[in-house]
Protein backbone atom coordinates (compact mmCIF):
# COMPACT_ATOMS: atom_id res chain seq x y z
CA UNK A 1 0.00 0.00 0.00
CA UNK A 2 0.94 3.44 -1.31
CA UNK A 3 1.91 6.33 1.50
CA UNK A 4 -0.67 8.56 0.38
CA UNK A 5 -3.49 5.81 0.65
CA UNK A 6 -2.18 4.95 4.05
CA UNK A 7 -2.41 8.20 5.63
CA UNK A 8 -5.64 8.92 3.78
CA UNK A 9 -7.05 5.22 5.30
CA UNK A 10 -5.55 6.25 8.29
CA UNK A 11 -7.00 9.93 8.79
CA UNK A 12 -10.58 8.40 7.58
CA UNK A 13 -10.28 5.82 10.80
CA UNK A 14 -9.46 8.09 13.04
CA UNK A 15 -12.46 10.53 11.98
CA UNK A 16 -14.64 7.94 12.14
CA UNK A 17 -13.86 6.81 15.50
CA UNK A 18 -13.45 10.35 16.78
CA UNK A 19 -17.52 11.50 16.24
CA UNK A 20 -19.00 8.35 17.59
CA UNK A 21 -19.67 9.08 21.30
CA UNK A 22 -21.67 6.69 23.54
CA UNK A 23 -23.89 8.06 26.15
CA UNK A 24 -25.16 6.36 29.02
CA UNK A 25 -28.57 6.75 31.19
CA UNK A 26 -27.53 5.98 34.89
CA UNK A 27 -30.32 4.85 36.77
CA UNK A 28 -29.53 4.98 41.12
CA UNK A 29 -32.61 2.40 42.54
CA UNK A 30 -31.60 3.14 45.67
CA UNK A 31 -31.72 6.71 45.47
CA UNK A 32 -34.22 7.04 42.30
CA UNK A 33 -32.07 9.32 40.56
CA UNK A 34 -31.28 9.16 36.59
CA UNK A 35 -27.95 10.67 35.38
CA UNK A 36 -26.53 10.82 32.04
CA UNK A 37 -22.85 10.35 31.12
CA UNK A 38 -20.65 9.99 27.93
CA UNK A 39 -18.02 7.41 30.24
CA UNK A 40 -18.40 4.55 32.58
CA UNK A 41 -15.38 2.98 34.33
CA UNK A 42 -15.82 -0.24 37.05
CA UNK A 43 -14.16 -0.52 40.15
CA UNK A 44 -12.99 -3.79 41.36
CA UNK A 45 -15.70 -3.41 44.20
CA UNK A 46 -17.90 -3.56 41.17
CA UNK A 47 -19.43 -0.18 41.59
CA UNK A 48 -19.60 2.30 39.09
CA UNK A 49 -18.08 5.83 38.22
CA UNK A 50 -18.41 8.57 36.12
CA UNK A 51 -19.40 12.57 35.71
CA UNK A 52 -22.58 13.21 35.24
CA UNK A 53 -23.03 15.52 32.24
CA UNK A 54 -26.38 17.66 33.62
CA UNK A 55 -24.37 19.01 36.84
CA UNK A 56 -20.93 18.28 36.12
CA UNK A 57 -20.33 16.06 39.52
CA UNK A 58 -18.39 12.54 39.79
CA UNK A 59 -20.59 10.12 40.89
CA UNK A 60 -19.85 6.64 42.28
CA UNK A 61 -22.88 4.12 42.48
CA UNK A 62 -22.65 0.66 44.55
CA UNK A 63 -25.81 -0.60 42.76
CA UNK A 64 -26.73 1.34 39.56
CA UNK A 65 -29.01 0.58 36.10
CA UNK A 66 -27.23 1.21 33.20
CA UNK A 67 -28.47 2.05 29.65
CA UNK A 68 -26.98 2.92 26.61
CA UNK A 69 -29.05 6.29 24.67
CA UNK A 70 -28.93 8.16 22.15
CA UNK A 71 -27.22 11.81 22.07
CA UNK A 72 -31.51 13.07 21.11
CA UNK A 73 -31.86 11.09 24.04
CA UNK A 74 -30.36 13.62 26.24
CA UNK A 75 -32.03 15.79 28.28
CA UNK A 76 -31.76 19.87 27.10
CA UNK A 77 -29.31 21.62 28.63
CA UNK A 78 -26.99 18.50 29.27
CA UNK A 79 -23.51 19.47 28.74
CA UNK A 80 -20.90 17.25 26.69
Amino acid sequence: MNKTLRVALTGLLFASASGCTTYYRVEDPAGSKTYYTDHISEEDSGAIKFKDLQTGERVTLQSSAVKEVHKSDLPAGTAN
